[in-house]
Formats: C-alpha cells, sequence, structure tokens
C-alpha cells in the first residue's frame, strides 16, 4: 500500500471520524479493508474469494473453512459494542508493538527505574521489593534533545536481564551510556560501545549524579506522571508491560502532524495482531437476513469510504 492519505485511508478530523464509524457495520468494515485490502484471502489457505455467510462470517471459497475479519486478530470473540472498556483498551496496547519495528540508534542511554516510587525498608537503588523494576532506552538528539524510546519490564538488575534489553532495543554499533551498575559490563562484547558515567565519582566532583543520564530520567519521569495521572499510580504488574507499550508509542509519536494517521497504524497494527483474550462477557452482533448469501470479490479496496466490492446473491 501506498503512503495513507488522510481522508481516504483514514479521518482527518472528529466530524470525519463520527461520519466514517456511525454503525458496527461501519467498523467491521474498516477493518476488513485494513485486514484485507486486496480483498478476502483465507487466513488457512491463503485462496482469494469467498462467500458471506448470515452470520456475518466469510466461507473460503477454497477450503471451505468459515472466517470473520476479527477471527485471528485482537479482536477475536469480540462481538458487541458492550464489551468493557478495559479489556478492549488492553487489546489495543498489546497491538502496540509493531513487528519488525526498528532499533534504537546513534547515541542511546539505558538506566532502570522502579515503577511506582520509592519503597521505605529496602537497602540499595536496585532491590526490587513490591515495586517493579523496568528498563529504560533513549536516543540522544545531538547538540540536545530526546529521539525514540523503549521501556521494558525486567526480571532483576543482572546482566543476563540488562544485556537482553540493550540487544532487543539497540542497533549493534550504538554508543550506549549507562551508569558504573556492573549488570552493564557485557554490553562491549555484545558489539555496543559502551561508555560508563559514574555516579559516585561525579558526586565526588561535587556534580549532580542525575544529571549524567538527564534523557532516561526525563523518560522515567514523564511515564511515572502518566501512569499517576492516567491511572491514578495503581498499575498491576500483570498488566504494567502493556501500560508501557501504551507510553512508549504514545511518546515516540509525540511530533506525529495528524492524530488520524496514530488512529489508522494502531487500527493497522490490531488488524495484524493475534488473538488477546479476557473473560469478559460478550453477546453476539444481530446479524444479516436469514437466506442472504454475499458473493466475496478479491477486487482491490482503494480506501475504506469506498462501497463493499461485494455482489449479493441469494445461493445457499
Amino acid at each position: 500500500m501506498t503512503m495513507p492519505v488522510a481522508g481516504a485511508h483514514y479521518p482527518r478530523s472528529t466530524g470525519e471520524f463520527l461520519a466514517w464509524f456511525r454503525t458496527d457495520e461501519d467498523c467491521l468494515d474498516y477493518l476488513e479493508w485494513l485486514r484485507w485490502p486486496g480483498g478476502f484471502a483465507c487466513p488457512g489457505c491463503s485462496h482469494a474469494g469467498g462467500w458471506r455467510l448470515d452470520d456475518g462470517r466469510v466461507k473460503c471459497g477454497g477450503c471451505g473453512k468459515r472466517t470473520s475479519v476479527t477471527a485471528g486478530t485482537i479482536f477475536d470473540k469480540t462481538r458487541t459494542p458492550y464489551h468493557t472498556a478495559w479489556a478492549m483498551l488492553h487489546r489495543l496496547r498489546s497491538a502496540l508493538v509493531r513487528p519488525g519495528r526498528g532499533w534504537l540508534a546513534g547515541t542511546v542511554e539505558v538506566d532502570e527505574t522502579f515503577i511506582g516510587g520509592e519503597e521505605p525498608g529496602l537497602r540499595g537503588g536496585r532491590q526490587r521489593g513490591k515495586k517493579v523494576l523496568t528498563g529504560i532506552a533513549v536516543e540522544v538528539r545531538e547538540p540536545k534533545g530526546i529521539g525514540r524510546c523503549r521501556m521494558s519490564v525486567l526480571a532483576d538488575a543482572s546482566g543476563a536481564s540488562l544485556g537482553p534489553f540493550v540487544s532487543e532495543n539497540v542497533e549493534p554499533g550504538s554508543r550506549v551510556i549507562t551508569d558504573g551498575w556492573s549488570g552493564y559490563q557485557g554490553l562491549a562484547s555484545l558489539g555496543y560501545a559502551h561508555e560508563v558515567r559514574n555516579q559516585s565519582a561525579a558526586a565526588r566532583r561535587g556534580e549532580d549524579p542525575g544529571e549524567l543520564l538527564p534523557a532516561v530520567h526525563r523518560i522515567a519521569s514523564l511515564a511515572k506522571r502518566w501512569l499517576l495521572g492516567t491511572h491514578q499510580g495503581s498499575v498491576d504488574e500483570a498488566h504494567l508491560p502493556a501500560y508501557l507499550n501504551e507510553f512508549v508509542f504514545r511518546f515516540n509519536r509525540r511530533r506525529s502532524a495528524s492524530r488520524g494517521m496514530v488512529f489508522y497504524r494502531v487500527l493497522e497494527l490490531a488488524a495484524g495482531h493475534d488473538p488477546v483474550r479476557y473473560s469478559r462477557g460478550t453477546s453476539r452482533r444481530p446479524a444479516v437476513a436469514p437466506g442472504t448469501h454475499r458473493a466475496w470479490n478479491a477486487r482491490t479496496r482503494t480506501g475504506p469510504g469506498e462501497p463493499r466490492r461485494c455482489r449479493r446473491s441469494s445461493r445457499l
């Protein structure tokens, strides 16, 4: 697909958004176009073309398998607009990490922080306690500024956890700046130009140790303030990775000139994501008129606003 165009591939305004998505059918049509822009292709056998059944699913013209536009995506088993907002938002958060997304590159600061703040009675800055240790990597722009970031929950602050965090998020050969913690000692062997900034030495020189890694500390502060303001600081450890994904997605698109493009990217990722299960009640979406089967045409649709290219048929 070519570069998405405002007004053709995603709404340009709130008014246009409301006009595009007035009904459940409109929403399904948009997902349908995102998932199968060239027309229906069976997820089982890849055959192009099939028949829409009276329960809303499509029957493959090749293998006969029945599927729906939401099957096999994060919207799987979601058949009603009354599905709880919490579960739906969590499904979307799980899709915000784009498969094959690019590494951070150039100069990158790396550090860890505890999400939830300090906990009294713990010895040492990296003692886990009840809080969640989170790794942060941030691109540093020259002469000043911050690029993209990555955040991930860590099992602990050992090299066995920190090494994989860096190698999964930072391009080999990049300049990686950390403090003097022993868990980072193996970064050079992983192919990084490792620069150590010693906090103790900075304190002895009368400098502020917190200024040694300013980009990382800024991201940590912004993430904690966002969690406090949006979620009142109450985030279960099991769900924290999803919230971190949301924060990173938002932060890395903070300069986006089009909110509609961000909407488009979220739905594009969601349509290609595996199912996410939550135990929530659902009810069935109203079916089309019984006895009506619609033939699915595999012709290319150029945009979601274009009428559906399918021929209605009375075939059974």
